[in-house]
C-alpha cells in the first residue's frame, strides 16, 4: 500500500531527526534477506543502541537535505534495497551491530556510512570500523596498560619479601 504525502513527510521528519541525532549512519544491501532475519537484527541492535529502518531511498534522500549539516552528502550510492542504521551515542555501534548479522547473513552488504559531520565513506571504511574494539574493550586495554608496571613492582617485591622471610625461617631454624 503507497504512503500519502502526509505520511511520507512524517517518514522523512523522524529520519531527517534520526539523522541529526546519529553519530554514524551506516547504510547496507539487504536484498535476499528473510524478514525474520531483518527482526533479529532490529531487536539485537536495539539492545545495543541502534535503531535500523528500511525506508525509500527517495525519502532518505529527502531527509538528509532536509538537515543542514548533511547538505552536501553524496547520495548516488543510495541505490536499490537498503537498509539504514542509527545510533545517537557510539560511532562504531551500527557498524559493529551489521557486521555481526552479516557473518550469519551474509546476503547483507555494505554499501557505506554517513557520518555526523556529513561526508560519505565507503564500504571498506565502514567494514574497517566493525572490526573494532568497542570502547569499553579500549578502555579496559588502557587501563591495564597503566597498571602493569605496577604489578610487576608489587611482583617483584613480593618475591623479594617472600625470600626474603624463607631465609630468615631457615637461619631461625639452624
Amino acid at each position: 500500500m503507497a504512503l500519502t504525502k502526509v505520511q511520507k513527510d512524517e517518514v522523512v521528519a523522524e529520519v531527517s531527526q534520526l539523522l541529526a541525532d546519529s553519530k554514524l549512519t551506516v547504510v547496507a544491501k539487504y536484498e535476499g534477506t528473510t524478514v525474520k532475519a531483518l527482526q533479529g537484527l532490529r531487536r539485537d541492535a536495539k539492545a545495543k543502541g541502534t535503531k535500523v529502518k528500511v525506508v525509500k531511498n527517495r525519502l532518505v534522500i529527502k531527509a538528509i537535505q532536509a538537515v543542514t549539516s548533511l547538505k552536501d552528502v553524496e547520495t548516488s550510492a543510495l541505490e536499490g534495497m537498503l537498509l539504514y542504521a542509527f545510533n545517537a551515542e557510539d560511532e562504531v555501534a551500527p557498524a559493529k551491530s551489521l557486521n555481526d548479522f552479516s557473518k550469519l547473513n551474509p546476503s547483507l552488504e555494505f554499501v557505506g556510512a554517513i557520518t555526523a559531520d556529513g561526508k560519505f565513506i565507503d564500504a571498506a571504511s565502514v567494514k574497517a570500523l566493525a572490526v573494532l574494539p568497542s570502547k569499553q574493550q579500549l578502555i579496559a586495554g588502557i587501563i591495564n596498560t597503566l597498571n602493569s608496571p605496577v604489578m610487576g613492582v608489587m611482583g617483584g617485591l613480593n618475591g623479594n619479601l617472600h625470600g626474603l622471610l624463607l631465609a630468615l625461617e631457615a637461619k631461625a631454624a639452624n
